[in-house]
């Protein structure tokens, strides 16, 4: 029978080993590519759940005209070994704000960072985007099933509707 790793048992020194921006002033980074996102251990491997981050006020460039885009994310992910050190993810996000790219770009290539780092046993995350020329652009991206033991809420986003 395993045994939960519990809160305890991850020393302040695993995680400052591993979260090198949490808990002290940490530039802004001027682009995704320079942002640094940082893991720690979790504390339940052995259990399946879902962890969700929404972002209600993601901003990023249209790489064409440079105005600004906006949307609502939504991570959702099942962690295995790793969580995303929520501190990093915040400023990994408002790292897009100068960052020209299409919606489908950020959205899939924030899952796909994540996925990278974190080695998820499930990942998705939600982009609803608001309207750029009248058309509201929703992407979505996910590695694969969930596992069955884990409930996934609706991401709570509701279509995009004009007026009334």
């Amino acid at each position: 029978m395993t045994q939960d790793i519990t809160t305890q048992d991850i020393t302040d020194q695993d995680i400052a080993r591993h979260a090198r921006q949490l808990g002290q002033p940490t530039a802004q980074p001027r682009s995704p590519d320079e942002a640094q996102l940082d893991r720690v251990p979790n504390p339940h491997p052995d259990t399946d759940y879902c962890a969700r981050f929404t972002a209600p006020e993601f901003t990023s460039l249209c790489p064409v005209t440079g105005q600004p885009d906006f949307a609502i994310l939504v991570i959702d992910y099942v962690p295995d070994q790793w969580l995303v050190e929520s501190k990093s993810l915040k400023l990994y996000l408002h790292s897009f704000r100068d960052h020209g790219a299409f919606h489908e770009d950020c959205t899939v290539g924030i899952g796909r960072r994540l996925t990278a780092l974190l080695e998820p046993r499930y990942l998705r995350i939600g982009g609803y985007w608001y309207p750029r020329g009248g058309i509201p652009i929703d992407v979505f991206w996910q590695t694969g099933t969930p596992p069955a033991s884990v409930w996934l809420p609706d991401q709570g986003v509701p279509p995009y509707r004009a007026r009334g």
